[in-house]
């Protein structure tokens, strides 16, 4: 399976913070945004990611993210000339997907729970058709809904419906087998123009293909939108983090953990920030192993 991240949000209800740089490079605490969907993929055991950015911004996210070799990963970058939805990015990686699965993950989306990880590769061994994530909320009306049964199987969407039928929103991550480039492709613009991944979901759901996985309510799901939600996004993480003692979204300790990295470049990733506490966690974590991982090589 690889990984599209849809990053090319200008984020004006950021303004003026976004106005000399895009959102998903904007700092969420200790790391750049961009960082929490990438760790998402990571975590899936996703090793080729295509990052779809604004025009003008690709050297910015290459100058952070370089290729991905130091990171055992191979990481590309396409530009969306203009903002035509969600399932605007499929068509944009059509090449890059060729004939494997994929999984779409938004840019400004956040997700933690000590789980998380298991839950994402469940989602790529079992996915067959399409399978989205159902987040509990307490008022869903603002959001697309999703309605299920006992097995999990999804019986509605409903895109911020007054009267909701559950109260499962589906965030912003989506697992998809290859037809759905073929439902992309047949895609009209809705009545605002866009091309919506409500609807290649309920392309999915009219083949009876569409699966939702419900997150665990220890799941903390988190949205980068507005100034208010960027700040208490921040705060969350930071919390997490002086509570466990563990990084969210540290995406060189997770390089390591799936083996596609050694503990030395590990050590060596941090020790080129160490004046920092995050570079300082990276050397600290690779000290804990004494032996470099075996489980996959290095990708270059």
């Amino acid at each position: 399976m690889k990984g599209i991240i849809l990053a090319a949000g200008r984020g004006t209800r950021l303004y003026p913070m976004t106005k000399p740089v895009c959102k998903p490079l904007l700092p969420i605490y200790d790391k750049p945004l961009i960082y929490y969907p990438l760790s998402m993929l990571m975590q899936a055991g996703i090793r080729e990611v295509l990052v779809i950015v604004p025009p003008g911004e690709v050297s910015a996210f290459q100058s952070l993210l370089g290729d991905g070799g130091h990171l055992g990963m191979h990481i590309s970058f396409a530009v969306q000339p203009v903002a035509k939805g969600i399932a605007d990015a499929l068509l944009i990686g059509r090449e890059f997907v060729g004939t494997d699965n994929v999984c779409l993950v938004l840019g400004d989306n956040l997700f933690y729970a000590p789980d998380f990880a298991q839950v994402m590769k469940s989602a790529v061994k079992s996915n067959q058709g399409a399978t989205v994530f159902g987040y509990y909320v307490e008022d869903p009306r603002p959001f697309g809904v999703v309605e299920f049964d006992e097995n999990w199987n999804v019986l509605s969407l409903a895109e911020k419906p007054q009267e909701p039928k559950s109260n499962y929103i589906v965030p912003g991550v989506y697992f998809y087998d290859n037809q759905v480039m073929e439902i992309a492709a047949g895609l009209k613009p809705s009545a605002r123009g866009e091309l919506e991944i409500t609807d290649v979901n309920l392309g999915y759901l009219a083949r009876k293909q569409l699966r939702v996985i419900p997150l665990s309510r220890q799941t903390q799901w988190m949205d980068a939108g507005t100034a208010d939600s960027l700040l208490d996004a921040a705060q969350t993480i930071r919390e997490i983090q002086t509570h466990t003692g563990s990084q969210v979204g540290c995406i060189e300790e997770l390089a390591y953990q799936e083996g596609w990295i050694t503990a030395e470049t590990l050590y060596a990733l941090g020790e080129a920030m160490k004046t920092t506490y995050y570079g300082r966690h990276l050397m600290a974590f690779s000290r804990l192993f004494s032996a470099p991982c075996e489980k996959s090589p290095e990708v270059r």
